[in-house]
């Protein structure tokens, strides 16, 4: 499993995700451009010394990392998701792509998804942080494929 930030814009966001991957033993995709500098102050504080054990690899953009034809489901967060990600049946070998801050994945991007999944959440409220979003949705995808980093993953 593979966690995919499309553009992030905001360091901390990023930078979270990285140290949640790292503790997760998962591997990101970073595909920019980004809204900030991987040197920014923002990024590297969020991100504390979990930066140092983290398995990233920056794509110099959506082409790129395309190119590289990565294996497994592209499984787009989005608001408009077809499943709820409870719902949704994930497998091992999912990438799990969220989008920038500002503005969630282009249509473009998220139409190349084998699949997207959303967050059930109450009506008239637009959308959750995308760190909080992806832990979440990561969390169930971990728990479904029995990949929690200790071999110890919650009952499915």
């Amino acid at each position: 499993m593979r966690l995919v930030l499309f553009e992030p814009d905001i360091p901390q966001n990023a930078a979270t995700l990285l140290r949640l991957a790292a503790c997760m033993d998962l591997a990101v995709d970073v595909v920019e451009p980004c809204g900030f500098l991987f040197s920014d102050r923002h990024f590297r504080r969020a991100g504390l010394d979990y930066l140092d054990h983290a398995r990233w690899t920056r794509h110099e953009n959506w082409a790129a990392y395309s190119a590289k034809n990565p294996p497994g489901r592209l499984i787009a967060l989005s608001p408009a998701g077809e499943a709820s990600h409870v719902e949704f049946a994930f497998q091992g070998s999912d990438r799990l792509m969220v989008g920038r801050e500002s503005s969630g994945l282009p249509p473009e991007i998220e139409e190349t998804a084998q699949a997207r999944v959303r967050i059930p959440m109450r009506a008239g409220l637009r959308s959750l942080n995308v760190a909080i979003a992806a832990a979440m949705v990561l969390g169930e995808a971990l728990r479904q494929s029995g990949l929690y980093p200790d071999g110890n993953s919650p009952p499915k």
